[in-house]
């Protein structure tokens, strides 16, 4: 099965990317919403969290994500730790599930694809990217929190330049017509890719 990543930072609409190819077929495998999944699910990632951060980080058997989250926030070492715990089983579960689909390609989404070594679990990634300002816009209105909150997760996330650097292919959300149409230059793109390799 042929493997896309498809990342951006914060307000990018990645995730709307991902949508419109939903729409189109393709089977897309959510990272951030597998991983909460998992933490809650998992037997082996449930003792390893709390050996790791101990027995508050499940609250009545349920993950007690305030806390973690407080925990892991502002300590690179604390989120090293998450990290290591739950990237590893959520790359087999990827692998699992990409293996059992069908269709021409699947995508794995992810905000920090670099970052977590998922880039080396897909054929190609795609960068998706807009103007910073329109970035902190969305995220303002979608997640109501404020701008200085949103300017500091955008300064622990990679940079646009970067993403694109190290992305074979890129998109730019501005406006919304001209996404629909990008997306569909990239989907077609992306199932000639598959067939290739395929061939």
């Amino acid at each position: 099965m042929y493997k896309v990543g498809i990342t951006g930072g914060i307000g990018s609409g990645k995730s709307l990317v991902c949508s419109m190819l939903r729409d189109r077929g393709v089977a897309i495998y959510d990272c951030d919403q597998r991983a909460k999944e998992l933490m809650a699910s998992d037997g082996v990632i449930r003792e390893e969290l709390i050996r790791s951060f101990g027995d508050e980080v499940f609250d009545g058997g349920v993950l007690n994500r305030a806390y973690l989250a407080e925990r892991v926030f502002s300590n690179t070492d604390e989120l090293a730790k998450l990290n290591a715990i739950v990237h590893p089983r959520v790359a087999q579960d990827f692998e699992r599930w990409a293996a059992a689909e069908s269709g021409g390609y699947v995508v794995l989404e992810s905000a920090i694809l670099f970052e977590s070594g998922f880039d080396a679990k897909v054929d190609v990634a795609v960068a998706v990217m807009a103007p910073e300002e329109l970035r902190i816009e969305r995220a303002m209105q979608r997640d109501g929190v404020s701008r200085e909150l949103i300017v500091e997760r955008m300064r622990n996330q990679l940079s646009d330049d970067e993403r694109c650097h190290r992305a074979k292919y890129a998109i730019v959300n501005i406006e919304l017509d001209d996404l629909e149409e990008d997306v569909e230059q990239l989907h077609r793109r992306l199932s000639y890719d598959a067939r290739e390799q395929r061939a």
